[in-house]
């Protein structure tokens, strides 16, 4: 058995995030991951993520520019870079270019807005019939590397690592909690941090949480979504990322990184995927009517690409109602997911604000202070007395 102040449950990017900023101020760390960190069957692998300021909420928009530091952060401890700014476009009606345009001048983020006719000048690869917001500083994240790398770190500040180490259960024993794993094994825990993603639906009712924390707690959805990689018509065109929405879902699209070879576009729709129970439910088949409806969107609205895909692949969503995140912590146990699809890009800053709950540091004193909207099984339990 082996005994840690913390134990954090699952390695992908939030996981590794808290296990990260844990450890690197000090704290017993142990993470432990059912697969391995940022693995093939979680929400945190591949090579492509994007990576935008670009929200209708204020709110969002400026918590991108508060994860800035972090991430510069991460890039020098890692020594590699982990976001690629090809910059971003984000167009049609439903997306209101107009409207985001104002939220990022407030916010003090670099941005254009075009009319269409200069817009289809500047990237003739797209169909464009509306304004088109442009942020030069978007571009393409490497959610794989971005939480190997904090992984990395982690165990270089003292953390420790246990991979293909599913958790069986967690129980409350005394003033701390006995964490059981694979054969048997256990941990002994005197703070444990759940970052489970798609399993949380699993989880999260069994764990020795408080009665009126759960009943705050949203509901959870978890989504199989599936995204297509297209060949470039142009090889030597360089592609932004895109967001186009016209009444139906987003679809958008990014540079596919080392995932697609780098010779391709990742085109996706928006929480278009299949409902599961939970990330116990998947089983990694393309759904045919989704990868149609996406080849009839490349087919008419990005006509710099080949609309024929030559890979695919599917990874999970963890979603909210309303798709905000859940960050919140009672009893001696912090829940840190899921973060609805959009998750991604904030990740250091959210590990800080997760290692801020689980050591107990107010907004003062903490290294990021965690919004009260996150927080939704605390505010509940404050209503109920």
């Amino acid at each position: 058995m082996t005994s840690a102040r913390y134990v954090v449950v699952g390695a992908g990017l939030m996981g590794a995030a808290t296990a990260w900023q844990l450890a690197g101020r000090g704290e017993e760390v142990v993470l432990v991951e059912r697969d391995v960190p940022a693995g093939p069957r979680g929400s945190s692998h591949g090579s492509a993520r994007i990576f935008r300021y670009a929200y209708a909420d204020p709110f969002y928009a400026e918590l991108v520019v508060r994860s800035e530091p972090w991430w510069a952060r991460l890039e020098r401890g890692a020594g590699r870079r982990l976001i690629d700014r090809v910059g971003g476009v984000d167009h049609g009606r439903g997306r209101e270019p107009e409207r985001l345009a104002r939220v990022l001048e407030a916010a003090g983020v670099a941005h254009e807005l075009l009319g269409p006719a200069r817009a289809r000048s500047r990237w003739p690869q797209l169909t464009v019939e509306t304004s088109v917001l442009y942020q030069p500083g978007a571009g393409v994240l490497d959610a794989r590397a971005a939480a190997e790398a904090m992984v990395e770190l982690a165990v270089a500040a003292g953390a420790q690592l246990r991979t293909a180490w599913p958790v069986r259960g967690i129980a409350r024993t005394g003033a701390g909690f006995t964490v059981s794993g694979p054969g048997g094994e256990t941990l002994d825990a005197g703070h444990v941090v759940v970052a489970a993603g798609g399993h949380l639906p699993d989880l999260i009712g069994e764990l020795p949480l408080p009665a009126a924390f759960l009943a705050g707690l949203p509901r959870l959805r978890v989504r199989q979504e599936s995204a297509f990689h297209f060949p470039y018509r142009d090889p030597d065109r360089p592609w932004p990322t895109t967001i186009r929405e016209d009444g139906g879902l987003p679809v958008y699209s990014l540079p596919g990184g080392r995932d697609a070879g780098f010779r391709g576009q990742k085109v996706a729709e928006y929480h278009g995927g299949r409902p599961l129970r939970s990330a116990a439910a998947q089983d990694g088949v393309v759904d045919p009517a989704h990868r149609a409806r996406v080849v009839a969107h490349v087919r008419a609205h990005l006509p710099g690409l080949v609309p024929e895909p030559y890979a695919e692949t599917t990874c999970l969503f963890t979603s909210t109602p309303d798709e905000e995140f859940v960050l919140d912590s009672a009893g001696g146990i912090t829940v840190v997911s899921p973060c609805s699809g959009h998750g991604g890009k904030f990740a250091p800053l959210l590990g800080a604000m997760a290692a801020d709950l689980a050591t107990g540091a107010t907004e003062a004193t903490g290294a990021a202070g965690v919004p009260a909207r996150f927080r939704p099984g605390t505010a509940a339990r404050r209503r109920r007395g």
